[in-house]
């Protein structure tokens, strides 16, 4: 991904990226600034990667029957601003000035519901197995052209930091500090 092209418009959506609006969206109250980023990983089915399964999860199409892992989540009404695949290629879901449903019961800063406040980013993946110098390199690139839009943003964390015991995501193969050395995000944002 070349930096100079991605762009975050006026109206939430990213240039150069793949988009496929989800359903799975709300507005974010009134006045609420944009001031976190949350890192996800997700693999469907568990630690498999490739394939359009995510997709499906987030535009309410997952085939129940495809996989028995489905069964129990083909009717959650979940999405996410962003995916990351291996190879580095972007999907964006839901435009950054609305609200997606990614985060769920969450804290950060003493602050709950952080899908108010937060833009979301998925990279396929596991808790088991490290990430793709594409993908690195596409979370850098994305999370400079979402600041530049949102100059409000404070801070980055994972799904496991607003989230503590429920969830588990990036994981421990997630490096951040690779991350800060890809993206103009500065060291203090990794404070809670």
């Amino acid at each position: 991904m070349t930096a100079s092209l991605l762009e975050i418009k006026v109206d939430g959506w990213a240039s150069t990226v793949r988009c496929l609006p989800s359903p799975n969206f709300d507005a974010r109250p009134d006045g609420m600034p944009i001031d976190l980023l949350v890192i996800h990983n997700i693999s469907l089915p568990p630690s498999q990667f490739g394939g359009d399964w995510i997709d499906d999860l987030f535009l309410n199409r997952l085939d129940p029957l495809a996989h028995p892992y489905f069964e129990a989540i083909h009717t959650f009404k979940v999405s996410s601003h962003f995916l990351i695949k291996r190879d580095g290629g972007v999907t964006q879901y839901v435009s950054c000035n609305d609200r997606a449903w990614h985060a769920g019961a969450s804290c950060w800063r003493d602050r709950t519901r952080c899908n108010d406040f937060a833009i979301g980013i998925e990279l396929e993946g596991d808790d088991f197995s490290p990430f793709a110098n594409a993908q690195y390199a596409s979370l850098g690139v994305l999370t400079d052209a979402i600041r530049k839009r949102y100059p409000s943003i404070q801070g980055v964390a994972g799904h496991s930091e607003i989230s503590p015991g429920r969830k588990t995501d990036p994981g421990d193969h997630f490096d951040w500090l690779r991350y800060i050395s890809e993206s103009q995000i500065q060291k203090s944002w990794r404070t809670k």
